[in-house]
C-alpha cells in the first residue's frame, strides 16, 4: 500500500480535542477532508502527521502550539471603542479589521457598553492539540 508522500492528494479523517477532552473540530466518517500533503494546507504537525501513513492507517498524535496555531501573543489583543464596530457584532464574532500588514482576522472577546476587545491571535493559538486521525485515501500526483 502506497504511503503518503509530500505532493499527494489525501482525503483524511480525523477529531481534532484540546487537552480536556473537548471537541473542537472533526470530519465525518463519509466526509474527509482533501488535501495536498505537505503543501501547508493544514496546521504543520498534521500535515507532518500524515507523510508515510497508509490509506486505512489510523494514529493519535499530540501537536504543541508551534507546531498548530502557534503561541498566543498579549501584542494582538486591542481594546476599542464600540462605536467602532458594525451595530450588530456579538462576543465571539470574527471581523476583519485592517492593519498595516494588510487585512487580519479578529474575534471579539468581550464587550461592554463602550469598549470591545478584538483579538488577534486563532482561538487555538497556545493550545496543545491532540487529534485521532485516519487517513483514508492517497493519490499521487497526477494520478
Amino acid at each position: 500500500m502506497a504511503e503518503v508522500k509530500a505532493g499527494d492528494k489525501v482525503h483524511l479523517i480525523y477529531t481534532g480535542r484540546l487537552d480536556d477532552g473537548t471537541v473542537f473540530d472533526e470530519t465525518g466518517a463519509d466526509d474527509p477532508i482533501e488535501f495536498v500533503a505537505g503543501e501547508g494546507q493544514l496546521i504543520e504537525g498534521v500535515d507532518n502527521a500524515v507523510l508515510g501513513m497508509s490509506a486505512g492507517e489510523k494514529k493519535t498524535v499530540t501537536i504543541a502550539p508551534d507546531q498548530g496555531y502557534g503561541p498566543r501573543q498579549d501584542d494582538l489583543v486591542e481594546r476599542v471603542p464600540v462605536s467602532v464596530l458594525p451595530d450588530d457584532v456579538e462576543v465571539g464574532d470574527e471581523l476583519t479589521a485592517e492593519s498595516e500588514d494588510g487585512k487580519v482576522h479578529v474575534w471579539v472577546t468581550e464587550m461592554d457598553d463602550d469598549e470591545a476587545t478584538l483579538d488577534a491571535n486563532h482561538p487555538l493559538a497556545g493550545e496543545t492539540l491532540t487529534f485521532d486521525l485516519e487517513v483514508h485515501s492517497v493519490q499521487p500526483p497526477g494520478g
